[in-house]
């Protein structure tokens, strides 16, 4: 069956290590659009930090599946899912949070991002994403029915660890995942990367023996698990190698672009 639609993770992915886009990977996201096939970004962030990496290699607007399928929007920026953490529960996980010491807590609704101080850890995200965060009160979000997409929390990878343990068993309602060692993803309990890959493609028409899917970490095994044509980079995990159908090079060797020639896509 002839592909339709690529989907790519971000970091780590689509990505280089210092958060550029090898020309490569530029050059294969300008193909696939030329040939009049979709191109997806799916990755936690949000759409304001979607938006540069696509704006800064010339690409038109894209649609995009953020906050890891919470929020998915079309490359005319129509909302086709927008998925929220249920008030109870996130007025109790942010008050458990309060048991550790040293995190920066992000709170994401929708395309805002509000934190309660902008540190270092919160101001080393600013100058990744080029996303704009927002000193805010939780508990007046909260009040006034502002409810996330997700809730993110910045913390040393032991206490990463620990507050994913704990925090999973405490909130089963709730995907409580590490996105990297030192990044903790709270959603609710239905979000995941595929979920948000079956909306988009209903959206479009398309089935997942027309979607190829590149991913490089834990929170991309459910997409890799449901897209049958599923790739792994050169620089994943073990375990992600073993659940993808393929294999490629690095995200530093433009191992999309590598894949996507060696299979006649580009």
């Amino acid at each position: 069956m002839a592909t339709k639609i690529i989907l790519s993770d971000i970091d780590g992915t689509f990505l280089a290590d210092d958060k550029s886009v090898p020309e490569l990977h530029a050059m294969a996201a300008k193909k696939i659009l030329a040939r009049g096939l979709k191109f997806a970004l799916v990755s936690a962030r949000m759409p304001e930090a979607l938006y540069p990496i696509t704006d800064g290699i010339g690409l038109p607007r894209i649609p995009v599946i953020s906050y890891s399928g919470a929020l998915v929007l079309t490359e005319a920026e129509e909302v086709l899912h927008d998925k929220k953490m249920p008030a109870d529960d996130t007025e109790k996980i942010l008050a458990e949070m309060n048991r550790w010491q040293d995190i920066a807590v992000n709170y994401y609704t929708g395309r805002k991002w509000y934190v309660r101080k902008i540190d270092w850890r919160v101001q080393r995200e600013i100058d990744i994403t080029q996303a704009t965060a927002e000193v805010a009160d939780f508990d007046a979000l909260l009040r006034a029915g502002t409810l996330p997409n997700k809730i993110l929390v910045m913390c040393e990878p032991p206490t990463c660890e620990e507050m994913e343990r704990e925090l999973g068993k405490l909130f089963p309602k709730l995907n409580v995942v590490r996105s990297a060692q030192h990044l903790l993803e709270v959603m609710d309990k239905s979000v995941s990367k595929a979920t948000g890959i079956e909306i988009l493609l209903k959206h479009y028409g398309f089935t997942v023996d027309e979607a190829i899917a590149f991913g490089d970490n834990y929170n991309d095994i459910e997409m890799l698990e449901y897209i049958p044509q599923s790739v792994a980079m050169g620089n994943a995990p073990e375990k992600i190698k073993t659940i993808a159908r393929a294999v490629t090079d690095t995200n530093e060797d433009a191992g999309i672009y590598i894949y996507l020639k060696k299979v006649g896509v580009i």
